[in-house]
């Protein structure tokens, strides 16, 4: 087989892990994309800590959105209340419709009126709810970041993968180029 076939099929296999290991949405999307399935960002009967994931990779039903209980942590406000505006914001903004195939809501337009709804019904500062929403998607975002480095150094460790192609896999996720996420 052909360097060039091995590469292709290495970055395609690791494209693959990535995708199936790795929930890559930001931290607020399920609270701003809408959809009309519930998820543990909004549902108060979700579970006491907020997280409604489904299986240990986080990826199902989970979709990385908002956590009640750390957002309230941040804000310092209970994380019933917290659950309850959450719960508000999302069904004030579920879609009557799935939107077309191919087509993303303004992410930033629905954070903004997220952190918006949260401070009007907590009775906080919008800038600190921003803050907070910001703080817990880089946190996020870290996480997946390094248990990504964690799964591609096995897979270089096991032979799977060369650095070159973990390496390669590590710039295309960074890029927005495989992992649901576009930049």
């Amino acid at each position: 087989m052909s360097s060039r076939k091995k590469l292709g099929l290495g970055l395609g296999a690791a494209a693959l892990v990535v995708g199936a290991g790795i929930g890559v949405s930001g931290i607020a999307s399920a609270a701003t994309t809408p959809t009309p399935t519930p998820s543990a960002s909004a549902s108060a009967d979700a579970g006491t800590d907020g997280h409604n994931r489904g299986h240990k990779g986080g990826r199902h039903g989970h979709e990385g959105g908002v956590r009640a209980s750390e957002l309230a942590a941040k804000l310092g406000v209970d994380e019933a209340k917290v659950t309850d505006a959450l719960k508000v914001f999302r069904e004030a903004n579920k879609p009557s419709a799935r939107p077309a195939e191919g087509t993303k809501p303004d992410r930033a337009a629905t954070e903004a009126a997220l952190a918006k709804s949260l401070a009007e019904s907590l009775g906080i500062d919008e800038a600190k709810v921003t803050a907070a929403l910001d703080e817990l998607r880089n946190e996020a975002q870290s996480e997946r970041a390094a248990a990504l480095k964690t799964r591609l150094d096995k897979a270089v460790a096991d032979g799977k993968l060369t650095q070159a192609e973990a390496d390669a896999v590590t710039k295309a996720v960074e890029q927005g180029v495989i992992g649901g996420r576009g930049r």
